[in-house]
This record gives structure tokens, sequence and C-alpha cells, in this order.
């Protein structure tokens, strides 16, 4: 009874030094019997069965304005109640409710709020600056002039502590940019430019010296004390770090065994058994606690285990951690608060839908996303100069090698051979737009859920930029080096179908590399499937076998290779009108020779009446429309919730 009656006394003191403070005006968060559990397949491929798995369980408390800290051991829930939280967790197996200031979590919310993943995700070739702007422009209503935003651009950069490297390149792989913490506090800025009034973070001192961490959790501490509420994951602060928080959460594998003021932790602890050592970090000793450190757990109340059976110890201090809280004082003020703010109302146990809201028009994002994505393509070289240096080196490789082709019997073959390798070329070059949507797939899903703009705004973009600047100005600079070296039909006309043949070959092959890589998360296996793809395509092209002997049952393979389309095209345009026979006494010609064109083309099985030389054309158009609206939906449908 007297443990109870201190207990009580230490709960009113914080609650009372907290009130003597400064008046927060942020929004108070509370979450109402949360519980989320995700499916799981085993078994052999013809016996599996799903499984279901707890993650959280029965959660409940308030996160008002400060700053409010989940803490726990890894694998503890941390994020997956965070992401609850932020209204960014996918909504099957989720139940409970989560409200804002009394009232029901908005079904865009995780528009209306601050996220700081813990994988930085900002443009790297852009500045920080640009970055700001970018996110200025995009989620801030149209109602608000340039000038305010370029003002509250440059108003936060300077309470981020940013004008240094304003005008400083993020960084990329390739290029050095600005320091690991700057780089946070970007990320940061991005999400406070909408002046959220709850900010999550996840893990914010992930990759980050102590100093640095320190610095950004100061950063942190401000905002809340100025009336913001913030609520962070994180894994094991140091002292400086921990002496920050305002309220307190940890989790052990799903469960609640503390919520609270941080600054009274240590004295509940201290009255259920769990004594901190002096000059102990007591997010160390926490984690100690949780994961059944001898030095802890021995000046605990639980009865001693023989050490071979340390999973049974760690269940039996998990069970009397959760057992205890459950009794406590802290719990009960907790509950009663939540019965105040629910005002006797029941709780949902679903949640809403989660929907997207835009602040701007569809014309006022693609305007934004389409010069970010060219100033991005035009500041990495490895995606624009590289890439028509190549394309160059290899025109000059086939020139050389095919050069100047004679109207003969072996400028059948050589001829036939240029086309193939140009058409093979185009669609192996293509494969590099795998990455397209791979590489920035996080900073896609978390600007598109932020509500930064549309989904068909972002594909738009990403298609214009790549086929204008990546297939388009590579396909022309080939055509007019490789046809002239070559030496092909020397007319206008067959100059400018060759180039628009080779052009649309490429949009077809980057479109099928779109639509078989825009669901995969690494670049490897996307090209391993483009590969395989590429190579049963070039099969049927029409040099390696001829497409007329083929039987049957494989025969409609043929309709589904690009080169086919591509190099059926280029011949017609190449042989058709040719004589290789000119000059030559027809009595000595031996008996099947191949003359004319024509000839060619028909022992080829190429149709070259005009309608069989624009069907090429015809096929590689509906194909690259049916590989765009595959990529389309795939980008539409692939998970964007955790």
């Amino acid at each position: 009874m007297v443990d109870e009656v201190k207990m009580e006394a230490v709960l009113i003191s914080a609650t009372k030094d907290k009130s003597a403070g400064q008046q927060q005006q942020g929004a108070v968060v509370s979450f109402h019997n949360i519980h989320y559990k995700i499916t799981q397949s085993g078994g052999c491929l013809c016996r599996r069965k799903a499984t279901f798995k707890d993650i959280l369980i029965d959660l409940n408390g308030i996160m008002k304005p400060g700053l409010n800290a989940i803490m726990g051991a890894t694998g503890s829930g941390k994020s997956s109640f965070l992401d609850v939280l932020a209204a960014r967790k996918d909504p099957a197996g989720l139940s409970g409710e989560v409200l804002i200031d009394g009232a029901p979590q908005p079904p865009n919310f995780k528009c209306l709020s601050g996220y700081v993943v813990q994988d930085d995700v900002v443009m790297g070739t852009l500045t920080v600056r640009e970055n700001l702007s970018f996110s200025a422009a995009l989620r801030l209503p149209s109602s608000i002039s340039k000038a305010e935003k370029e003002q509250r651009v440059d108003k936060l950069i300077q309470e981020l502590g940013l004008g240094r490297v304003a005008d400083s390149r993020v960084g990329t792989q390739l290029i050095r940019g600005i320091s690991g913490g700057e780089r946070k506090r970007t990320n940061i800025g991005m999400e406070l430019i909408i002046n959220p009034s709850v900010l999550f973070l996840d893990e914010p001192t992930t990759g980050l010296d102590a100093s640095t961490a320190n610095f950004v959790l100061m950063l942190l501490k401000r905002m809340a004390d100025s009336g913001r509420t913030i609520i962070l994951s994180i894994h094991q602060p140091r002292y400086s770090i921990y002496r920050l928080f305002d309220n307190l959460t940890l989790l052990v594998n799903g469960k609640q065994v503390y919520h609270g003021a941080a600054q009274s932790a240590l004295d509940y602890f201290s009255h259920i058994g769990y004594t901190c050592e002096p000059h102990n970090n007591p997010a160390d000793f926490f984690l100690d606690v949780i994961n059944g450190d001898s030095s802890a757990v021995a000046l605990s109340s639980v009865d001693a285990v023989d050490s071979d059976s340390m999973l049974k110890s760690r269940q039996l201090i998990e069970d009397k951690l959760v057992g205890e809280y459950r009794s406590s004082p802290f719990f009960k003020q907790t509950k009663a608060e939540l019965e105040r703010i629910i005002d006797g109302k029941p709780t949902r146990s679903y949640t809403p839908s989660r929907t997207i809201t835009y602040n701007t028009g569809f014309l006022t994002q693609f305007r934004w996303v389409l010069k970010r994505t060219f100033r991005n393509l035009m500041l990495n070289p490895q995606t624009s100069i590289a890439q028509v240096a190549v394309t160059l080196f290899l025109a000059v490789v086939v020139g050389a090698i095919f050069f100047n082709v004679q109207e003969n019997q072996s400028g059948i073959q050589n001829r036939f051979g240029a086309l193939f390798f140009i058409t093979v070329n185009q669609c192996f070059s293509s494969l590099s737009s795998a990455e397209l949507f791979i590489l920035e797939r996080k900073l896609f899903i978390h600007e598109y859920i932020s509500g930064y703009y549309r989904l068909s705004v972002y594909f738009l973009s990403k298609i214009l930029s790549d086929i204008l600047m990546l297939r388009t100005i590579p396909s022309i600079a080939f055509t007019c080096v490789a046809y002239f070296m070559i030496g092909l039909k020397p007319t206008a006309e067959a100059f400018f179908l060759f180039m628009f043949t080779v052009t649309l070959v490429a949009y077809t092959s980057t479109t099928m590399a779109l639509a078989i890589s825009a669901d995969q998360t690494v670049v490897a296996i996307a090209n391993i499937y483009m590969t395989i793809t590429c190579v049963f395509m070039m099969i049927f092209a029409g040099l390696l076998v001829n497409l007329p002997s083929i039987v049957s049952w494989l025969a409609w393979l043929k309709y589904l290779s690009i080169p086919r389309y591509g190099l059926g095209a280029l011949e017609v345009n190449e042989f058709q009108g040719l004589d290789f026979c000119r000059g030559v006494n027809s009595s000595i010609i031996p008996p099947g020779t191949i003359c004319t064109g024509e000839d060619f083309l028909t022992e080829q099985g190429v149709d070259y009446s005009s309608w069989g030389f624009w069907q090429n054309h015809f096929a590689l158009c509906v194909m690259t429309c049916c590989f765009l609206a595959i990529a389309y939906l795939k980008l539409r449908f692939i998970r964007k919730f955790t």
C-alpha cells in the first residue's frame, strides 16, 4: 500500500511539473486498443499454411505536445507502432483507433502530418534549397504566393541551421554532398514546410555520430517546446538525448511495459524491482531489463533460472513487466484520460481507408516533377553523358565493321548482319531503363503517399524524361553516325525512315523493360528477367532461324519479338529496289542466286508491300502502349504501405 501511494505521488509530481512549464498548443494523439497482426505463409509449395503473427498487442496511450519517444529492443514493434500512429501502416490486420485531438483520424492524415523515414529520401543531385522549394511548391496550397513560399523556405533554412549549405547539393554516390546531419535536417525540413501539428520520425539518429545525433535531437526538442507534437522511434540513445524526452513508451514484443513521463521511468522501474546503477544510461538500462541482462535481473524479484533456460527467463521477465505496468497508476491514469477523450463512445475495431489529397493541380505537379526529373538527369553523368558516349562508340564500331557495304552478293549478308546488329543493340541498350523506377522506389512511395503528386504525374514525367533524353537523342546520334559509315541506301526518305524505326524499337524495348521492372526492388533481378526475354526475342528476329520454317506450335512466338518487327521494317526500307547482280552477265549467274532486294525479302518471309512495311511500326506502337499500361498498373498496385 505504501508503494502504491509512493507511485501515485511520483506520477502526480511529474504531471504538475509538465503543466507548470510552457503551455503547448500542438495536437494530442491518442491511441485506443491498437492491435496489429500480419499473415505469414509457411510449409511446402503444395501445403502452404497461413499463420498469424501479432506485432502490436493492445496498445493504449496518449502522445501530447512535446518530444514523445518510442523505445524497445530490435523487433519490438517500434517502427510498426510509429507507422500505425502516422496512418502509414497497411490497414489489413490492423484494429483499434487513433484519435487526433479527440476526433477520428482523417483518412488523409498522412498528407497533413510530417513523416521522416529512417533512410533519407531526398534528391541528391539537387541543392538543399531546391529540395525544400520542391516540397513547398507541391505541398503548400496554391493560394499561397510564390514569394510567400520562398520566404517560408528561407526561414526554415535558418531555423534548421542550413544557411551555410543552402545552395550545396545534397549528394549522391558519385557526387560529394553535405554531411549526414545536414542531410537529416534537410529531410526534416521537407516535412516541416507544411507546418504540421504532428511530426513523426523513424530512427532519426540512424547513421549519425553521437555529436550529430545529439544536435538533431536538440533541434527537435526546441521544436517540441515551441508547441509541436513530435513522435519518434529510437533504439538506444545516449543519456544527453534521453533526458530531452518528455514522454516515453517502452515496447517488448509489441506489448507496452511503460507509457508515461520519461523522467519518472527510473522511479517506476525501481518500484517494481529493477534499480538502475549510478551513472548508467537509462536507455541502456531499460534494454538490459527487457533483454534479461543478468546484472539487471539479479536486482529483480524474479526467481533465478538456469542459464540453459534463457528464453524462458526472458518470457518470465516480459510477463512480469507487462503485468506490473497493467496494475500501475500510470496505466490507470492513462485509461482514465482515454475514457475522457472518447467520452464513453466505443472505439472502432477497424481503421478508416487510406486516401491521398493534394494541395496543387495536375499541371503544377507535372511542371515541378518534370523539371526536377530533367534536372536530375542532366546533373547525373552516369545516366546522361555516359549513355550518349556509349551509343556513339557502338555506332563507330558497327560502322567500322560494316564500312561501305557494296551492292553485290557480299553486300546482302553485310547489310542483313548490320541491320540485325543495330536492332538487337537497341533492345539491349534499352535495358538501362530497368533502374528508372527501382532506384527511386523509396523516394516515390514516400512522396506519393505524403501527397506531393499524383501517380500519373510521376509516371508521365519519368517516361518523358527517359524517352527524350536517354532514348531519342542516343538513337538519333547512333543513326547519324552508323548509317553513313555503313553506306546504306543514300536517299533522304530511307534515312529518316531508318531513324524513325530505330527510335521506335528503342521506345518499345524501353517500355518492355519498365513493364518488367516496375514492381521489382532489385535491379539485378530485373536485368535477369529482361535479358532472358531479349534473348528469346532475338532468336525469333529472323536471322538465327528462318521464320517460315519454324514449327507451327512455336511459330506464334515470333509475334512477341520486338527485334523481328524492327528488323522487318529496316529490311524493307533498305533492300527494296536494290539490284545485287548489276553489271554481271546474266549467262554466268548461278541458278538460285538472289539478284534483287525483293528476292531476298521473299526468301526471308518479309512482306515488302506498303502495309507490310508499316504493320511493323503499328505492331511496335501497340506493344509500346501495352507495356506502358502494364508498367502503370504495376506502379498503381505495388505496396505503398508497410
